[in-house]
Parts: structure tokens; sequence; C-alpha cells
């Protein structure tokens, strides 16, 4: 009897799939995604579990080769939209009996880089292969920028997140890379229509840039000043507000030190707010130039905050009344000013609504403009255009929908008296498209 049931078993097992130890525990590539930004290209490959690979390149013709030990594929590569990058095709194919092998075929060189990221609260696991441009680089010298008189004031203008990085997630699946973003270009085309200004934005598009990296683009554009625009975002809804932060005393003691450590840096801080080489100095004397430069750039973002923050009160309830410091590595470049801005806390239900409607993202990026405005208006860089007619300067204001003649005046904290007296007007009624003078103090 025992044999018999033994056999019954047995012939039961046997007639089950094998079911091998490494099948049972490979991890799958669930999903791909595909990023272009202006310097790489990046691929994410989303997984349900940690992986070992490993990546080499090959030439005639150039190609990159990634080998991942036992995975299996679940995510289609043929989906990807690679017109724009490097990549001329994507093959893959079995390496082994639970390996799989990816092949970027290259149009042109580049220098890979792959790592791996371990889930978060957002995502699982991901390997992540970066394919960078190969450019050449070209050494600056103080001696090689022409200064130019009457020339514009420069703002860079960086949206946070991006890419694989959608930042906080609101209510309604709204995203803060997507709103800052929206934020970031209304306020670029303010700056663009002054004939004293340039906005240059530094994220122009969906993609990741790393924070050293967006400081860069900024000292490429020569820029006199950085803006960094996000959301916030906190674990009750309740929390609401916009803040303004400039870098903390403390961070900008730890970029000194930094800077100075680095050769490459010390010839390079050569921004538009403070033109400063320090390849030819000595490190004692490196030390307090540089301390010089960190002092005046953090004294200018506090009084630029200053003025940004009473522009967006009355416009946004504020978070905070003043201009608060923090050490964001997004802030820490030694010789261009530079503000980080929470535009509202796209966590709370109202905020988030207000975050994404494109009237209040126009507002939020006129009040921006406008307190920058009032700030170079007071001071204004020698050698800029707006220096030379600072006098003929009047700041304007273009009325839209839902304005009151009592809020405009509220938001400059001028009185409603005041305004109309600048503008002759005989009542309070004001009208879509109406240009209000407003009187600079």
């Amino acid at each position: 009897m025992l044999k018999t049931i033994i056999g019954v078993v047995c012939g039961f097992l046997l007639g089950l799939p094998v079911i091998s130890v490494n099948d049972a525990t490979a991890s799958e590539i669930e999903g791909v995604r595909l990023y272009r930004s202006p310097d790489r290209t990046r691929v994410v490959l989303d997984l349900d579990d940690t992986v070992d690979h490993t990546m080499f390149t090959l030439d005639n013709p150039d190609r990159i080769v990634v080998d991942i030990t036992n995975v299996k594929l679940k995510a289609a590569f043929d989906k990807l939209d690679y017109r724009t990058t490097p990549i001329g095709n994507i093959r893959t194919g079995a390496r082994g009996k639970n390996g799989l092998r990816i092949v970027f075929d290259l149009i042109n060189a580049v220098k890979p880089k792959t790592f791996t990221l371990a889930a978060n609260e957002r995502y699982g696991d991901r390997l992540v292969i970066d394919l960078y441009d190969i450019t050449k680089r070209v050494s600056k010298s103080l001696e090689g920028i022409i200064e130019q008189d009457n020339r514009k004031i420069v703002i860079a203008i960086d949206a946070g997140h991006g890419g694989e990085d959608p930042g906080a997630l609101g209510p309604g699946k709204i995203r803060e890379k997507v709103v800052v973003l929206q934020i970031a270009k209304q306020l670029e085309k303010l700056f663009d229509q002054d004939r004293d200004f340039s906005g240059e934005l530094v994220r122009k598009g969906d993609y990741y840039l790393a924070h050293r990296k967006r400081t860069e683009i900024a000292h490429s554009k020569r820029a006199d000043f950085f803006i960094s625009i996000h959301a916030d975002a906190f674990s009750s809804p309740a929390a609401y507000g916009a803040s303004v932060y400039a870098l903390s005393t403390k961070g900008a003691t730890s970029e000194a030190a930094r800077y100075l450590a680095t050769k490459e840096n010390r010839a390079d801080l050569i921004g538009g707010a403070v033109s400063l080489n320090l390849d030819d100095k000595d490190d004692a004397l490196a030390e307090v130039l540089l301390d010089l430069s960190m002092t005046a750039t953090l004294s200018s973002s506090l009084a630029a905050g200053g003025y940004v923050l009473k522009n967006i009160d009355g416009l946004a309830r504020l978070h905070k009344k003043r201009v608060e410091q923090a050490g964001f590595l997004v802030l820490k470049s030694p010789d261009i000013p530079s503000l980080l801005i929470e535009a509202g806390f796209i966590s709370n239900p109202r905020e988030a609504k207000l975050l994404s409607s494109s009237r209040y993202q126009q507002r939020m990026a006129d009040a921006i403009y406008r307190g920058m405005l009032q700030y170079y208006l007071d001071h204004p860089p020698p050698g800029t255009a707006l220096a030379s007619r600072r006098s003929e300067r009047r700041l304007a204001y273009v009325v839209v929908s839902g304005d009151t003649l009592s809020e405009i005046a509220a938001r400059y904290k001028i009185s409603v008296k005041s305004l109309s007296r600048q503008n002759k007007l005989t009542s309070k009624s004001i009208r879509v498209g109406q240009e209000l003078v407003i009187p600079v103090r």
C-alpha cells in the first residue's frame, strides 16, 4: 500500500513542470524609460528586484553592451523614441541560460556610465544607463571674455526635478516637475519681453539635471542671478504657503572649502555677478577673496529674496514671512546670487489646484519677475542697460481677469490712492489688458 501511495505521489510530481531555483528567483525588467537631456541620454530599466550587471564598449562600429544576469525581460525596447539621441538601434538577446544582453548601436561616440538605484517610495529597483555626449571642453578665462557696455541682465531660471524625478506628487496626479517648468517658461517669457533683461531656462524639457550641472549651465550663460522654482510637499495636506530661500551661511562656508580644494573650480569662478579667478592666487589670498565673493552673493540673494517675497505676498499665502536660509545644493554657486522659490504646497488640495492653473502660474511668474525688477531698479549692476536708463524705468502691471485695484495696491505695498494718482484714475474701475504704472519707491 505504501509503495502504491509513493508511486502515485511521484507520478504526480513528475507530471508538474520543472521550476529551477534560478527561474524562481530571477528578477524581471518590468519597464523601460528613455530621457534625453542636453548632455546625455538616460535609459532606465525598472526592476522588481536587484540585479548584477556588467557594461563594456565595442568599436568599428561603436556599440555599448550591457549584460545582466538572472533576469527576465518583460518590457519592450522597440517602443522607445531615440531619434534625437546618439542611439541608432537597441538590440536584446538571451545570454546563457538566464541572462540578458542589451546592445546599443551608436550613431555617435558617447561616454557610458551605469549604476543601480535602490527602491524608494516612488520607484522599485532600477538600472540606469547614461550615455554622455562627447564634446570638446573649452577652457574659460577672464581674458577670453569681452565685457559689453549696456548689456542685458541675465536671469537663469531653473525648473526643479524633471525626467525620471517627478518631484512631489499632488492630488489628481499633479506632478511638481510639470508645474514648475510651466512657471519657469512663463517667467522666462517675462524677462525676455523686458528690453533690459534676458531669461535663460536651465531645464527646457522633461529631463533630469544634476544640481551641479544646473549651476554649470547658469555659469555658461553668464547669469547675473539664479532662480530655482519648486513646489513644496508635506505629509499633512493641511500645510500651505509659498516660501523663498537663500543659501545658509553654513552652506556657503562648506561650498567655499569645496571650491578651494579643486584647481578646476579655482580657475572657473567667472559668473555674471562677481568675476573672480583664483587660479593664480595662493591659498590664503584665495580664501579671503572667495569669502568676500560668497558674502557678496549671499547678501544679494537675501536682498533680492525680500523683494520677491513682498510681491508673492498677496498672491499666495506665505508659509514663512521672511526669506529662509538652507543648504540647498542647487543654490551653492560662489559667484552667482541665487534663490529657491517654493511656489506653494502641491500636497495641499487647494494649492495644488492653484498651481496647476495656467492663470495662477502666470501670476506667480509675474510676482517673481516684479520682485526681481524692483530689486534691480534699486541695485542696477554697473555696465548694464538698466543702470544707464534706470531713471526712465517705471514699473508697469498689466491687468488680468479677476484683478481689483485694491488687490494690486496691496501686492505692491502701496496705497490705492497712490496707485490711482500715478495712473490718473477717476474711479476704482479697471479693465483686463490695461497697463498700470506702479510707483517705484
